[in-house]
């Protein structure tokens, strides 16, 4: 169910008519330099670091950042800023002074075909066919965010919504190709900063500044269960669990509203989600590989460093608003829930007081009452309505106040719902405009990268060899249209998650985490071999499965969240299960590689590893002065790093 829409006047509806008119614009015009297989797919490794490192921020610019993290902003504090400042920023720098000689010395078109070169074509097969499937995941969860806003906020019909910006989307990527998706990320960047930075203004401006939010977060911290923030009537946290970062961290998971240890912060986010995604993933590294030359694709992460540890204040901080703003009298906001119809709000009722006359026990009550309702419920609220005495005796239109309070928190709907109340005419075709370019900025990243997977290394590589380039170049944009029609698909599947940020993370564990294990040892240890790196990466994968089939968070019930085969382990939030997956499958896929690879023959010498092994490769000649290597421009960035994480200790 939608809460109010809102209407767009002319002004509103000019600039977004502007913006989508010049993205398919700069398709059409890139169209006539896509002359060859490589111009479409790589942009023809001509553009410049500025222009790639903002298109490799842009692309990470989807669901995920703005959506994902305003929302785990609200549901989790300051912590979020973790993903920045522990799980980006090194990985990035990583990335930039040890992996991009590689992948762009070596001349591999894809992460896979680096792969390819480093062990053999069963690695790159595997890690083609489970990056294509995260891709258009990824890409699915950036359209049905979309979607939902544009449902939310202007009461436009879902399905409708998803088909409109897909085709958007399709049409400059099928023109333009990856130079496109790149300058159209460019502009996207901007226009998410000019639209967004307004909006935490005068957030911070009404919840009273900083300190004032502070104050307030201290509030909900020792009574959660108010604003439906956790499902447990008696849990409480220290008045500091939403605006320290790592106090509450140290003190445990019970102590903190992520549910998260140190181990599983540094480990499973720091190293392995971290590493996996900013050194693997195809999406990014393909930004940097189009680069004009060595120095400028080294630079491409380093450049995105610098905003991107700004970006807390534009993205996690609105949901920390949000929630401060909910706890404040007189403000008239609360979080975003999904709305009980009227129609169904009579069969609910008439189930919650069945459920208390008969003595049903909470599970099978909170079940029928979400199948009568069409939402989920807080359990600890339920419970507290099945135990009162007045459930039988109250009014309706009190128990219809009391079970919609009950009805859980859709965080998703943060950013929307401060978009919604701070944004006047003009302003807020604006903020639209960069809600719709985040969102196409991350589909159109997932597409570029699934085309190009698509087509070099499955099926150049297996299906058709030794096509002409003018075929692959056609298959390329075929594969374009699937890839759009199989993201639409991932978009309905994404639609049963509250929080972006908890389903993306799922599936990076899936496939980014035993994939820099696999990384790892072949870039740094000339003894991986090839079996033992494809069993490695196949068993990881396969551990990361079994590990979320066989665990579950609280509150949720066994199916598309786990524990679909057993409960041998009850996590305290969705990120903390995603956190400890991609721990348990970096390490069965770290541990089996070694042994196998101990255990079996090298196919390749000394020689034919040189420029895929760090150990084996010729060091380059520098040229640059010391303060413009990536080495030292990486420490630099790093120090702010540790610095920003002391500042909000």
């Amino acid at each position: 169910m939608h809460q109010t829409a809102i209407n767009l006047t002319f002004i509103d509806y000019s600039i977004l008519g502007l913006y989508i008119a010049f993205v398919i614009g700069i398709g059409f015009a890139l169209k006539r330099y896509m002359k060859t297989s490589a111009d479409f797919f790589l942009s023809g490794r001509s553009i410049p670091a500025w222009v790639t490192g903002l298109a490799f921020l842009s692309a990470n610019l989807g669901a995920l950042e703005l959506v994902g993290m305003a929302a785990s902003g609200a549901k989790y504090g300051i912590a979020t800023c973790h993903f920045y400042w522990v799980g980006a920023i090194p990985a990035m720098i990583f990335l930039a002074v040890f992996m991009m000689p590689f992948y762009y010395g070596s001349k591999a078109r894809s992460v896979p075909e680096y792969l390819k070169l480093r062990f053999d074509e069963r690695a790159r097969a595997f890690n083609s066919i489970s990056f294509a499937i995260m891709t258009v995941f990824a890409s699915g969860i950036s359209l049905n965010a979309l979607a939902k806003l544009l449902n939310q906020l202007l009461g436009w019909e879902y399905n409708i919504c998803l088909w409109v910006c897909s085709l958007i989307v399709l049409l400059y990527v099928l023109k333009g190709g990856l130079t496109s998706a790149i300058y159209t990320e460019v502009l996207q960047f901007f226009m998410i900063v000019l639209g967004f930075a307004p909006v935490v203004w005068l957030g911070l401006k009404d919840a009273g500044g900083w300190t004032s939010v502070k104050d307030k977060l201290a509030g909900v911290a020792t009574d959660p269960v108010a604003l439906n923030l956790v499902s447990d009537a008696s849990k409480t946290f220290k008045p500091d669990a939403w605006t320290s970062a790592w106090t509450p961290l140290i003190a445990g998971p019970s102590q903190n509203p992520m549910g998260v240890d140190l181990f599983a912060m540094i480990f499973g986010l720091g190293f392995v989600l971290s590493f996996g995604y900013w050194c693997t993933n195809f999406l990014v590294v393909q930004r940097a590989m189009a680069a004009k030359d060595m120095t400028a694709a080294r630079n491409t992460p380093l450049v995105a460093a610098v905003p991107k540890m700004l970006f807390p204040l534009l993205v996690i901080l609105p949901g920390m608003i949000a929630l401060a703003l909910s706890a404040t009298a007189g403000k008239e906001y609360r979080l975003p829930q999904a709305i009980i119809t009227q129609a169904r709000m009579t069969t609910t009722i008439a189930s919650i007081k069945q459920s208390a006359s008969g003595g049903t026990d909470l599970a099978t009550a909170q079940e029928n009452l979400s199948a009568k309702a069409g939402v989920s419920f807080n359990p600890a609220k339920i419970a507290a309505l099945l135990k009162s005495p007045e459930t039988l005796t109250a009014s309706d239109e009190k128990l219809a106040i009391r079970l919609q309070d009950a009805v859980v928190n859709d965080y998703d709907g943060v950013i929307l719902s401060l978009v919604k109340r701070y944004c006047p005419t003009g302003l807020l075709g604006l903020a639209l405009t960069a809600l719709l370019a985040s969102f196409m900025s991350g589909m159109a990243g997932n597409v570029t990268a699934f085309n190009t997977v698509w087509t070099y290394d499955l099926y150049q590589a297996y299906i058709a060899p030794d096509r002409s380039d003018d075929h692959y170049a056609w298959m390329g944009r075929m594969v374009t249209i699937v890839g759009i029609l199989l993201s639409i698909g991932a978009a309905y599947f994404a639609s049963m998650w509250s929080n972006a940020m908890d389903i993306i993370q799922l599936v990076f564990g899936f496939v980014n985490a035993p994939l820099f294990a696999t990384f790892l040892l072949g870039m740094f240890w000339s003894r991986t071999t090839a079996t033992g790196a494809f069993i490695g990466l196949v068993s990881g994968t396969t551990a990361s499965a079994l590990f979320h089939a066989c665990t579950i968070s609280q509150g949720n019930v066994p199916g598309v969240k786990g524990g679909y085969l057993a409960k041998l382990a009850v996590l305290p939030s969705d990120m903390a299960q995603n956190f400890w997956l991609a721990s348990f499958a970096f390490t069965v896929c770290f541990l089996l590689t070694v042994v196998i690879s101990l255990a079996t023959k090298r196919t390749k010498s000394d020689e034919d590893l040189k420029g895929l092994v760090y150990s084996l490769t010729p060091k380059q000649i520098v040229t640059q002065a010391w303060y413009a290597r990536p080495e030292f421009i990486g420490i630099v960035l790093l120090i702010v790093c540790v610095y920003l994480n002391y500042l909000f200790w």
